[in-house]
């Protein structure tokens, strides 16, 4: 008969405060790492968002009987495809638009001090001294007729500086391979991640991680695609009503609108102050409202409800603070990595608020 081993009354216990501790330094750890070394994980970054959004179109290709590599080559080659058409026919026209923005300005200067300054004294009693533009006329001038030299000064800076040669390539060449690699392993990653938690919290943590996964992935792809269908229509609109740098104003709001209400306001804000100085009159303001309300009604009647809906559970504010937050913390880095963390840190806030409404601490 075999006796059992007793433990032995010597030997120490891995309490749970030594593994708090523990988990504690791991989690100040790796929070330093990726403060130091947010610079460079930033292509990575990048390439594991590409990744993960591009994820769930392979397993749907996989589903239909094509292999892994297969279904990522074709993922892989419509991501590279769509990156190369915002290149080459987008990025020039808003890069044309803004040149003629900065050309028109002195033009739109004169025409606010001989029309709306007037109409300002008149009917609103302002003093039209407060408006002296004579000043940011001359230095708008100025830059005017340096910007058709930027792009050679651009060249000579880069010239100049091989460090940034070298990162702005190593970036261009890394964010494709990386992103390649991440979408052909990425269910073998996540299982070896899963595989190396420890088993008292793996059910937790698999949960959590599940929950998250679906805040993250639906917002993400949903608000991704309401982003882009309302830069679409806003610049449609604007081009409609035959305001100027149109394509760049409607590509501002559509890029802002990450915040529920941010891209209508700026939009409205900044398309209503065009239309003025282009047309001189505040009547030129109602086609502007209307082109917003629209795409605005657009997005809240079908977009955001059959795209987004309530995915992420994080308020306005919130979404706004996280980016920003992360952007002051980690730069572009903590830009792309804001909201992310955001979300599941309301999963987690959203599970220990159950857990404290069951808690001793809430019934007694």
């Amino acid at each position: 008969m075999m006796l059992e081993k007793q433990p032995d009354p010597q030997q120490p216990k891995l309490s749970d405060p030594p593994r708090a501790r523990f988990w504690l330094i791991v989690i100040a750890v790796s929070a330093a790492l990726l403060y130091l070394l947010a610079p460079v994980l930033t292509p990575f970054l990048f390439a594991a968002l590409l990744a993960y959004l591009g994820d769930p179109l392979i397993d749907r290709l996989e589903a239909r009987k094509l292999s892994r590599s297969l279904a990522v080559s074709l993922v892989f080659g419509a991501l590279v495809l769509g990156l190369l058409l915002l290149l080459l026919l987008v990025i020039p026209v808003l890069t044309h638009q803004f040149k003629g923005l900065l050309q028109r300005l002195p033009d739109y200067i004169d025409g606010f001090n001989t029309t709306m300054l007037p109409w300002l004294r008149d009917t609103l009693g302002i003093d039209p001294d407060l408006f002296n533009f004579s000043q940011l006329r001359s230095e708008l001038l100025k830059y005017a007729d340096d910007i058709g030299n930027l792009a050679v000064g651009l060249l000579h800076s880069f010239r100049e500086s091989s460090d940034a040669i070298f990162a702005w390539l190593a970036n261009l060449v890394l964010v494709p391979v990386v992103t390649f690699y991440l979408l052909r392993d990425w269910d073998l990653l996540v299982a070896r991640i899963h595989d190396l938690l420890p088993r008292r919290i793996e059910p937790m943590v698999s949960a959590l991680a599940r929950e998250s996964d679906q805040v993250i992935g639906a917002f993400l792809r949903g608000q991704f695609v309401v982003m882009g269908a309302l830069a679409a229509i806003y610049s449609t609109g604007l081009a409609i009503i035959g305001l100027q740098s149109s394509l760049l104003i409607g590509m501002l709001a559509g890029l802002v609108s990450f915040v529920p209400y941010l891209g209508l306001i700026t939009g409205i804000g900044v398309a209503s102050i065009a239309a003025i100085l282009q047309y001189h009159s505040l009547l030129s303001v109602i086609p502007v409202l209307i082109v917003f309300g629209v795409g605005q009604l657009i997005s809240d009647l079908v977009l955001t409800p059959k795209l987004v809906g309530d995915r992420i559970g994080l308020h306005p504010v919130a979404v706004l603070f996280a980016v920003l937050a992360g952007g002051h913390l980690f730069g572009f880095f903590g830009v792309l990595l804001g909201l992310p963390v955001a979300a599941v840190i309301a999963v987690v806030l959203r599970h220990a608020h159950e857990e404290y409404l069951r808690s001793i601490f809430y019934s007694d």
